[in-house]
């Protein structure tokens, strides 16, 4: 909905047009992406910035929220504003902005998209990663999770079996969230070496409930380290349990790395 301020002629208001922006960020210094009351955030510095270089009120619609300490290879957000000046030159725009961001936050792209595209709405599948490694490296630990014993990854890729489809995944979910429904459609979980030393979990979905993913991983470990079957993650599952599942493993693991729209 557009908010409609006082003193702002009537036409400017209806010239506006809606814009993506692709962006990446480091979230260690953050609250997660979306804007907070007492606690900074993603999207509360870029708004900042897009007002700054706009000189108007920007506000902005992340594709997703991420949670404090997630990072994201790739996110989507889109705003409202009048096509002039700085705005249709997109690769000025981009470095004007990211001069204005601080240093663990970039613009990638500026897309030009219709008044009705919505960046969370019409996204139709989001990706993570978590990332785990085994030898303690100082340079690894603001973006991986150190453990010191290698899982079973057969054992937790046999698991993940489990996790495939359309399911009601209230299990893995944060208590007390405010969603319509707990219905995902999970179409990839899979363990993948990525060298004999870093181990990443791949997932996407058309939608994940909050903390989903590292509770996944938590309940994945449970297989892979501590003995319980292959079965415990269906048994998990269906006992629509967060008490049943494993423990939510640390944010600095895992990173959103991909948002698909039919359109992009």
């Amino acid at each position: 909905m557009m908010l409609i301020r006082k003193n702002v002629p009537l036409w400017l208001i209806m010239n506006k047009k809606r814009f993506f922006l692709e962006i990446a960020y480091f979230g260690q210094a953050y609250h997660g992406w979306q804007i907070q009351n007492n606690a900074i955030s993603v999207q509360e510095v870029l708004n900042n910035a897009l007002e700054i270089l706009l000189r108007e009120p920007i506000e902005t619609t992340g594709a997703g929220r991420t949670d404090t300490g997630v990072h994201a290879k790739q996110l989507y957000a889109h705003f409202d504003a009048v096509p002039v000046g700085i705005l249709q030159k997109a690769d000025r725009f981009i470095h004007s902005l990211n001069a204005l961001l601080p240093f663990d936050v970039a613009v990638k792209r500026l897309i030009d998209v219709g008044p009705e595209a919505h960046a969370r709405f019409d996204a139709t599948q989001r990706s993570y990663e978590y990332h785990l490694h085994f030898h303690k490296d100082p340079f690894l630990y603001p973006y991986s999770c150190f453990m010191r014993d290698r899982p079973d990854v057969e054992k937790m890729n046999e698991a993940a079996q489990f996790l495939l489809g359309k399911q009601d995944f209230e299990c893995f979910s944060k208590s007390h969230t405010q969603v319509f429904t707990n219905i995902c459609d999970i179409r990839r979980a899979e363990w993948v070496w990525h060298n004999e030393q870093q181990l990443v979990f791949h997932i996407s979905a058309d939608r994940f409930l909050r903390n989903m993913v590292r509770a996944i991983v938590g309940t994945s470990l449970e297989i892979g380290l501590k003995g319980k079957p292959i079965s415990f993650m269906q048994e998990v599952i269906q006992s629509k349990n967060r008490g049943k599942a494993g423990v939510s493993v640390p944010a600095h693991g895992l990173y959103l790395t991909e948002v698909a729209y039919p359109y992009l």
